[in-house]
C-alpha cells in the first residue's frame, strides 16, 4: 500500500520543523562556541542556545509548528475512528455468533 500525497506531506513538513529547531539551536551554539568564555564553560553556551533556539523557534517556526500539529490530530482522528469502526464490526460479529436468528432475520 503506497502511502498518499497527504501523508508524504504531514511527514515532510515534520522533518522540515525538526530539521528548523535543530538549527535554532545549534547555529547559536557554534557561534558562542567561537568565545572564548564559552569555550571552557560550554555547558552555559548550551543553555543560552537553548534560550536563543526556543526563543526563535517561537517566533519564526510558527507556521511549520502548525502544520506539524494539525498532522497528528487528524492521523490520531483517523486512528480514532478506524478503532471505532472495528468495535463496531467486533460487536456486531459477537451478536451474530450469540444470536442466529438476528442473522437471518436481515
Amino acid at each position: 500500500m503506497r502511502p498518499n500525497y497527504d501523508d508524504v506531506v504531514k511527514a515532510r513538513s515534520a522533518i522540515l520543523y525538526t530539521v528548523l529547531r535543530l538549527l535554532a539551536f545549534l547555529v547559536p551554539f557554534g557561534i558562542l562556541m567561537l568565545f572564548p568564555v564559552f569555550r571552557e564553560l560550554y555547558w552555559l553556551a548550551a543553555i543560552f542556545a537553548a534560550l536563543i533556539g526556543l526563543s526563535l523557534s517561537l517566533l519564526l517556526l510558527r507556521r511549520p509548528l502548525d502544520d506539524v500539529s494539525s498532522g497528528l490530530a487528524e492521523r490520531r482522528e483517523r486512528a480514532r475512528v478506524s478503532e471505532s469502526v472495528k468495535d463496531e464490526q467486533i460487536e456486531d460479529a459477537a451478536t451474530d455468533a450469540a444470536d442466529p436468528s438476528h442473522r437471518d432475520a436481515s
